[in-house]
């Protein structure tokens, strides 16, 4: 038997985003197939659910399901059956397995060497700009216009109280100062992502280390700390917490959240409750972690072994999901082992889909890393980049961080952590230069940084107090962050899909990296000089900074530009053609062609913010079609043409889903909705808008729940009994829409949705919904509700009147009637009945 190549290949990891499509291949090495092979794709892409119901029910006690996600899809043979393909659309977020098979006509079957393919699905809203401001909300008190808090003589007196015992608890910034700055952060900085710090209550007696207390000593996971809170005698900690996601989430950026899954603080609320659930030594005493040597002796360890310790942490995970936070930093994720984190993450996923888990993997192998990005479904990493500095180390390590962010998840480039010294404690042109570095040679814009790094604050972070951020001082490098943030939400060399190729030698003081756009249409060319002393000189081919089939005799100089808005630097052009540049020391620099001449020689691409409008308009027609249709059914499509339809009338295009020609969408998905959509039909979508919150609205079964909104908004539906259901609005031509799938309903039930609206007024509606049992139930057969006299009495509270009753051909009395009315002004008297009959008929 000759051997079987697959595409993707064996063994291979790869990242996508909900929306795409992947196309899998099978073939023979030399000759094809013979006749009446059958090849197929033994996968659990496209069961999603099932796959973490699957991992849920694995909790020790509960009956374990055996990989019933696995599914065989057939691939189909080109004209000259050299190639067996197909092209599946990834409608879940998750890490899912497949692998490529053959099945001679006696049915043996025949697999390629390797283990299966894996690749991680990404939520859609993540494809590109993932800026992140990392926020110590402590320090947005007194001590945030401060350029240091070393006061000596206040220190003094702290300390002598210090020596006798008592527990000293300066004033700390609160949830409010934060959301007062948030105009900074989102609006001046670009930043996309507010990544805050843990919140939880701090020890204020026992192991409280420093003067405040580390909020990685938690001592209750789901509190807030009562130092963060302003006391107005109107609102809980909660509640301010949620004012602060909802402001944050107003400006269209999200909240992730510091949560440590590895340990406590002592005495915290589950060490007094469960103590079972913690590491001790030989001797029975409570075990502290530690890494690089230090036990952080305030903390103790959680002993992960139990698994209703699992069950308790998950919870912890989606208390903080339902109070609005967007994604998690998991502090020492790497010491929480696989199988934990394998159910956390199915819980999380299977209410929050969306939600994304940064692995905070520093202390532990790569290897670790690497499962917990996969199998463990996390999907994003902190990057090591901000802990090597000569030119030899930023070329290794972002040759290693470059490839896993394409493999396996993004790994985010911080420029400054909270564990780190202040890069301005250097100077302003060190922090420059790495905020620089660390943003231009990001993936999909993963790059962030700690608060007062563009103040360049040079007081090093201490958790255990709250130390000065220099803010509003001058110079800084907010401008530069600015343009920084600008340039990764709105240029395609900087969205996903994008391929970074180092163009630089290893060991050479300059590092250079061509960024090019999914498409090949668009190319920058980032330059940094890691020599904070000295000037290079770097040589570049032009053919670098061209798209395919340009003409590279005819490039000048005068043609590129500096997209920092910098001074272009000393170029020249070399007896050989290349371009010669003068680095300053201290330097990074991006240049590309003009967007003038780009233009003039390819489609022009979506600006930003119409790119992640277009795909997210994609992703949500792909999204809904799954409810119908198998993800590998879907067939492939132009997402562009699909964003359209979507963007034009949402309405129509859910009408047409239950019209769809199956067997058409696998091949040609546009031309099957073209179809639906022209048939003469009744459109099974109801839509709800504001106005709606003040009345019962109706779904019949199988019909779509359309939410229709002129503001973004978030959206809850509760069914009695069933887990919550949530939705993000995405932005169409008439305003905002979410929808909920329709479902078959046997029996009618009242739900409740609750949305948040990110306007002025009424932020938060809640509504009922009555859903209909189908037609089945209604006419088939007699309904129960039937057998008895059952009458809807309407009334406008002046004297008028409806008297129905449920079975409309039926009456039982005098006062039955469409409308009858008191025509006396003043004393209640017999009704004179004005309409009573009626013609009811269906369609």
């Amino acid at each position: 038997m000759q051997k079987l190549l697959m595409s993707p290949a064996p063994g291979e990891r790869l990242v996508r985003f909900v929306g795409d499509g992947l196309k899998f291949s099978l073939r023979a090495d030399a000759t094809p197939l013979p006749p009446g092979w059958r090849v197929l794709l033994r996968t659990n892409l496209g069961r999603g659910k099932m796959l973490r119901q699957e991992i849920i029910a694995s909790y020790p006690g509960k009956p374990a399901l055996a990989n019933a996600a696995w599914h065989d899809v057939e691939l189909r043979p080109d004209d000259a059956r050299r190639e067996w393909s197909r092209e599946l659309t990834l409608t879940e977020t998750g890490f899912f397995r497949a692998k490529a098979y053959a099945v001679d006509p006696q049915g043996r079957q025949h697999w390629p060497d390797g283990t299966d393919f894996g690749v991680s699905v990404h939520p859609d809203g993540y494809r590109t700009g993932n800026t992140i401001y990392c926020a110590f909300t402590r320090m947005f008190g007194a001590t945030k216009s401060l350029a240091t808090t070393e006061d000596p003589a206040l220190n003094a007196k702290l300390s002598k109280l210090d020596q006798q015992g008592y527990s000293v608890i300066p004033p700390s910034g609160k949830l409010r100062d934060l959301i007062a700055q948030l105009p900074h952060i989102v609006d001046t900085l670009g930043c996309r992502i507010l990544h805050l710090l843990p919140v939880n209550p701090t020890p204020t007696t026992m192991a409280k280390f420093g003067r405040f207390g580390s909020p990685y000593a938690a001592q209750d996971l789901t509190a807030i700390d009562p130092a963060l809170v302003e006391f107005d005698k109107r609102t809980t900690g909660v509640d301010q917490f949620r004012e602060l996601t909802f402001a944050t989430h107003a400006r269209g950026a999200k909240v992730f959240l510091d949560i440590v899954a590895n340990h406590t603080g002592w005495g915290a609320t589950l060490q007094e409750k469960n103590p079972g659930w913690y590491l001790r030594d030989k001797k029975g005493n409570f075990e502290s972690p530690g890494a690089w040597g230090t036990v952080w002796e305030d903390l103790v360890e959680l002993d992960h072994q139990h698994p209703a310790l699992w069950a308790e942490l998950a919870e912890v995970f989606l208390v903080w999901c339902r109070r609005g936070v967007d994604g998690f930093r998991c502090d020492a994720g790497y010491k929480v082992p696989l199988p934990a984190w394998r159910y956390i993450t199915a819980c999380v996923l299977e209410e929050f889909p969306d939600a994304v888990f940064l692995l905070e993997g520093l202390g532990g192998s790569w290897e670790a890393t690497e499962s917990l990005l996969t199998d463990g479904a996390m999907q994003w990493a902190y990057s090591e980049l901000f802990q090597n500095y000569s030119g030899i180390e930023i070329s290794s390590y972002l040759e290693y961080a470059l490839r896993q962010s394409a493999r396996l998840g993004l790994y985010v480039h911080y420029s400054e952590t909270h564990d780190n010294s202040r890069l301005a404690a250097r100077g302003r042109a060190w922090s420059l230069l790495r905020n620089r570095l660390c943003a231009l040679t990001s993936v999909s814009g993963g790059f962030g940084f700690t608060c007062g790094v563009e103040w360049l604050a040079a007081e090093k972070i201490n958790v255990h107090s709250s130390r000065a951020l220099a803010w509003g001082s001058e110079p800084n490098i907010v401008p530069e962050l600015s343009k920084l943030n600008a340039l990764l939400a709105s240029h395609p060399c900087f969205f996903d899909g994008a391929k970074l190729t180092r163009v630089t030698a290893p060991d050479s003081a300059v590092f250079a990296l061509r960024r090019e756009s999914s498409d090949g249409q668009h190319r920058t060319l980032v330059i940094v000089n890691n020599d904070t002393e000295r000037a290079q000189i770097a040589r570049f081919d032009p053919k670098l900074f061209l798209p395919e089939g340009a003409n590279a005799s005819a490039f000048q100089l005068a043609q590129l530009q500096e997209l920092l808005g910098q001074e272009l630097p000393v170029m020249r052009r070399t007896e050989d053609g290349r371009i010669e540049i003068i680095i300053p020391p201290a330097a990074a620099i991006c240049l590309a062609l003009q967007e003038n001449l780009i233009a003039s020689t390819t489609t022009a691409a979506l600006p930003g913010s119409d790119y992640r409008r277009a795909r997210a308009q994609s992703a949500w027609a792909v999204c809904a079609l799954a409810h119908l249709v198998p993800a590998e059914d879907i067939g492939p499509f132009d997402w562009r043409a699909l964003a359209d339809r979507v963007h034009r009338n949402p309405q129509e295009f859910l009408g047409a889903l239950a019209h769809l020609d199956r067997a058409q969408t696998r091949h040609d998905l546009l031309a099957a909705l073209t179809k639906a959509e022209a048939q003469p039909r009744f459109p099974q979508v109801v839509r709800w808008e504001l106005p709606d919150c003040r009345r019962v609205t109706l779904v019949p079964s199988d019909h779509w729940l359309l939410i229709h909104d002129t503001a973004p908004f978030r959206a809850t539906l509760a069914v009695p009994g069933a887990a919550l259901e949530h939705v993000q609005s995405i932005e169409v031509s008439t305003g905002h829409i979410a929808c909920f799938a329709s479902r078959s309903v046997d029996k009618a039930f009242d739900a409740t949705l609750q949305v948040e609206r990110y306007a002025a007024a009424d932020a938060r509606v809640e509504a009922t919904l009555r859903f209909l049992a189908g037609h089945d139930g209604l006419f088939s057969a007699p309904s129960p509700a039937l057998s008895h006299p059952t009458t809807t009495l309407l009334t406008n509270g002046r004297g008028g009147m409806a008297r129905l009753g449920v079975d409309f051909g039926n009456i039982t009395s005098k006062y039955d009637c469409l409308l009858g009315a008191n025509l006396h002004a003043d004393l209640p008297v017999d009704r004179h009945v004005f309409a009573k009959r009626a013609r009811l008929w269906l369609v």
